[in-house]
C-alpha cells in the first residue's frame, strides 16, 4: 500500500503544474481539473466500495488500475477542455488504495491495538508524501510533461497489479458472508453519528488540499519553487510526529478537537510566507494535527460500521473526504487567483471550519433508535 500510494502523492502536483506552467492556465483552472478528478473518486468509492464487499478485491482492483493507467497516459495529449470532461469518470475508476489498507488493517487488527495500527497506517502516508511529490516535481522540471504523464500511469498500473499479486484481506470470514450474518440495510448503520464523522473528515481535507495549493503558490510567487521538496518533507515529518504520539498515548483528542485545530492553525500561516524558511516553520503546528486527525476518523468508522458493511463504510469516508478535496481545490484555488497565496491560507482554514461545525452540529443531534445499540455491539476496548 506505501507503493500504491506513491503515484496518488504525484498526481495532485503534477496536473497542477502542467495546467499552470504547461498549459498557461491559473490555479483555478488546475483545481477545476484536480477537483474533477477528486469528484469522480468520491462518486465512486461507495460503489467500488460495495463491490468489494460483494466480489472480493481482485476483480475491482482489476478494472480500476486498467481505468487509472489509460486516463493518465492520455492526459498530456489533451487539451484543457477534455481534461475538466474526463476527470470525473477518470476519478470514479481510481484504486481505492486507502480504502483497501484501512480494511485490511481492521481485519488484521484487533480492535484494542488499532489507533496504533492506523496511526501507523497514517504516518505510511505522510512518508510518501516526503518522497512522491518532490519526486513528481523533480521528474516534471527534468523531463517533459508527455513523459512524466506517460509514466506516472504505467506506476498507477504497476502498483495496481501488485495490490491484486498480494490480494490481501479486507474482511473477517471473507469468501465466507454467510458467516457474517445478512447486510444490515444502509438507515441501520449509517447514523448521525457517522454522518458527523465523515463530515469533519470531509473538512479536514478540505483543509489539507487549501493548504498544499497555498504552499505551492506562495513558494512559485516568490520565486522559490525549488525549495518545495524541502517544504514538505518538514511537512510529513511533523504530521508523522503528531501521529507517533496519536499512537502510543491510550486516549487522544477527539477527531472534533484534532479537526478544529488542524484549520485554526493553518489560517495565521500566510502572516509568514517569506523567506520559505519562516513559511516551513509556521506550517508546523496546523501540521501537527494532520496525521492524528485522519487516523481518528478511521478508528470512528470503523467502531461504528459493522463488518459486513465495512467496504462501502470505508468508501463512503473516502467519498467525504474526497468532496473536501474536490471543493477545497477550486475554492482555495479561486481565493489565491483573486487575491494572493497569504489568503489561500485563510480560505482553507475557513472553509474546513464551515464543513467541520456542520459535522458537530450532525453528530450532537439526536441518535436515531438503531445508534446506541449498534454502537455498543461494534465498539472495543479503546
Amino acid at each position: 500500500m506505501f507503493l500504491a500510494r506513491l503515484p496518488m502523492t504525484m498526481n495532485g502536483v503534477l496536473m497542477t503544474l502542467y495546467i499552470v506552467t504547461g498549459l498557461g492556465r491559473g490555479y483555478g483552472a488546475a483545481g477545476l481539473v484536480g477537483g474533477g478528478v477528486t469528484l469522480g473518486m468520491a462518486l465512486g468509492a461507495p460503489m467500488l466500495g460495495r463491490c468489494f464487499d460483494r466480489y472480493g478485491l481482485r476483480p475491482v482492483v482489476a478494472v480500476c488500475g486498467i481505468g487509472t493507467t489509460v486516463f493518465w497516459i492520455a492526459a498530456p495529449h489533451l487539451p484543457f477542455e477534455a481534461l475538466a470532461v474526463v476527470a470525473v469518470p477518470a476519478g470514479m475508476l481510481s484504486v481505492p488504495a486507502g480504502s483497501l489498507a484501512r480494511q485490511a488493517l481492521a481485519t488484521l487488527v484487533p480492535p484494542e491495538q488499532r489507533r496504533a495500527a492506523y496511526s501507523l497506517d497514517t504516518i505510511s502516508i505522510e512518508a510518501t508524501f516526503m518522497v512522491g511529490p518532490a519526486a513528481g516535481i523533480a521528474a516534471i522540471t527534468a523531463f517533459s510533461p508527455m513523459w512524466t504523464l506517460t509514466a506516472l500511469g504505467v506506476l498507477f498500473g504497476g502498483t495496481a497489479f501488485l495490490i491484486w499479486l498480494v490480494n490481501p484481506p479486507i474482511r473477517e470470514g471473507a469468501g465466507q458472508a454467510a458467516e457474517l450474518g445478512p447486510r444490515p440495510p444502509l438507515r441501520s448503520w449509517l447514523t448521525g453519528r457517522l454522518v458527523g464523522t465523515l463530515l469533519i473528515a470531509g473538512g479536514a481535507l478540505f483543509v489539507l488540499i487549501g493548504t498544499e495549493l497555498a504552499t505551492l503558490a506562495a513558494l512559485r510567487a516568490n520565486g522559490e519553487l525549488g525549495v518545495t521538496g524541502l517544504v514538505i518533507v518538514v511537512m510529513c515529518t511533523a504530521s508523522i510526529t503528531g501521529g507517533i504520539v496519536h499512537g502510543l498515548v491510550k486516549r487522544s483528542l477527539p477527531q472534533g478537537v484534532l479537526m478544529l485545530l488542524l484549520a485554526l492553525l493553518v489560517m495565521p500561516v500566510g502572516l509568514a510566507d517569506h523567506p520559505w524558511w519562516l513559511l516551513m516553520l509556521a506550517l508546523i503546528p496546523t501540521n501537527l494535527m494532520c496525521a492524528p486527525t485522519l487516523s481518528a476518523t478511521t478508528e470512528t468508522v470503523t467502531r461504528l460500521a459493522p463488518p459486513r458493511v465495512r467496504g462501502e463504510a470505508m468508501g463512503l469516508q473516502d467519498a467525504f473526504t474526497r468532496l473536501g478535496l474536490a471543493v477545497g481545490g477550486p475554492v482555495v484555488g479561486f481565493a489565491i487567483d483573486h487575491s494572493s497565496p497569504e489568503w489561500g491560507f485563510v480560505a482553507a482554514g475557513l472553509g474546513g471550519l464551515v464543513i467541520a461545525s456542520a459535522g458537530l452540529l450532525r453528530r450532537r443531534g439526536p441518535a436515531t433508535a438503531a445508534e446506541p445499540a449498534l454502537a455498543a455491539a461494534t465498539a472495543g476496548p479503546e
